[in-house]
């Protein structure tokens, strides 16, 4: 078939293989041109390894690191009629690359808050890899199922203590608008702590040390966003912001708990990019078509692989972490120094539908945007017949 992008709102609602097999192949290509210390990882656990961060991470693992990994993630196979969903894509492409250069890597597609899920990565860790030194957790989703009690919970976007009426960048109908958030109430931010905090990275922990597969000195990172004042509102101080401040918590716990192999966990702030989760957030799509603007124009931008090729070498296997207040890895200091957000804010405040173009980068928000979904990318001939039946070799 022929693949074009649908695109919905803030979704694109298909992908295309060949172009998600050329954005993870740009991505591999990054890292193979870095150098990274030889005191990496070895066996690797990556939860939410398909997209974003999580594919980023596992890429600099095993091409920066010749790591093996266990990658885990949930989605959606493709049909003859319907084409997979990206993550499907891109870890095909990942295991393909993976292959050719001869480094372990094995997947399984499922619901990651599950027992199920844990135990079959644990049994498959004993069975293929031994001792894993470094898991991931970069997981995102609207709901969360509860794997004791069974119950559902929701996150939700919205603001803490008063409603939020703040200007944004209609995506859909390519203006600037203004965009309203009544404020959550307690039920909704418990829901998104549940989803979106520190609860399953803390499960994951318990059950792989638990089952004795953590090596000896044993690190952990999950990721999260800090932003500044401009995304304050509704993002660092409502409701996802609280669920990732229950991030910190769990890092606590989860060291605590692994004291007796000397484990390290610690959150890591990073960059705002395009991901499919940040472009479902009211305002990102203007605060980081603006960022990309200032950043780009400076030569400090940093996509996700960039990010977190940066956070292997520069914190997680660095002898002298750049760590925050509250002890997190801080990959976000080039995001977050007075300057650019000084000259973002002056964006944010005089841009209208007739500056976009002139004031923002917002058409690489929207190339960015289309590459998730593997379109826009260069070489692809989008008029091609492509198949989308691609396999991936889960457990």
């Amino acid at each position: 078939m022929v693949i074009k992008p649908k695109i919905r709102g803030f979704i694109c609602t298909n992908a295309h293989p060949v172009g998600c097999e050329a954005h993870v192949n740009e991505q591999i290509s990054y890292v193979k041109a870095q150098t990274f210390s030889s005191t990496g990882p070895k066996n690797v656990l990556v939860i939410g390894a398909s997209t974003g961060y999580g594919l980023a991470s596992r890429i600099t693992a095993t091409f920066g690191h010749n790591a093996n990994t266990l990658g885990i993630f949930f989605e959606k196979p493709p049909t003859e009629r319907k084409t997979a969903s990206a993550g499907w894509y891109n870890t095909a492409a990942f295991q393909k690359a993976a292959d050719e250069a001869g480094v372990y890597s094995k997947n399984i597609n499922g619901d990651a808050f599950s027992h199920e899920i844990k135990a079959q990565a644990i049994e498959n860790i004993k069975a293929d890899m031994g001792k894993i030194d470094l898991v991931v957790y970069s997981l995102a989703s609207p709901r969360r199922t509860d794997p004791d009690t069974g119950e559902v919970y929701s996150s939700t976007l919205k603001p803490i203590g008063e409603s939020v009426t703040t200007k944004n960048l209609n995506t859909s109908k390519r203006i600037i608008d203004s965009v309203s958030v009544e404020a959550a109430n307690e039920a909704e931010i418990q829901g998104t702590i549940d989803v979106m905090g520190g609860a399953d990275w803390e499960l994951w922990m318990n059950a792989l040390a638990k089952a004795d597969v953590l090596a000896e000195n044993v690190q952990t990172v999950a990721y999260t966003y800090i932003g500044k004042e401009l995304t304050w509102p509704i993002y660092g101080k409502a409701t996802i912001g609280k669920a990732k401040e229950d991030l910190d918590r769990a890092a606590t716990a989860i060291n605590a708990a692994t004291t007796n192999v000397n484990g390290q966990a610690r959150v890591t702030s990073l960059n705002a990019v395009v991901t499919q989760a940040s472009s479902a957030i009211p305002i990102m799509p203007l605060y980081i078509s603006a960022m990309f603007k200032v950043m780009k124009a400076d030569g400090t931008y940093e996509g996700c692989i960039e990010q977190i090729a940066n956070l292997f070498k520069e914190n997680i296997y660095s002898d002298s972490p750049r760590l925050d207040e509250q002890g997190r890895y801080r990959q976000n200091y080039k995001e977050l120094e007075d300057s650019v957000q000084q000259r973002v804010t002056d964006i944010w405040n005089t841009v209208d539908t007739d500056t976009i173009d002139e004031l923002t980068d917002y058409e690489s928000y929207h190339n960015e945007f289309l590459k998730l979904f593997g379109f826009g990318v260069d070489a692809v001939d989008y008029d091609a017949d492509v198949n989308p039946l691609v396999e991936i070799n889960n457990l």
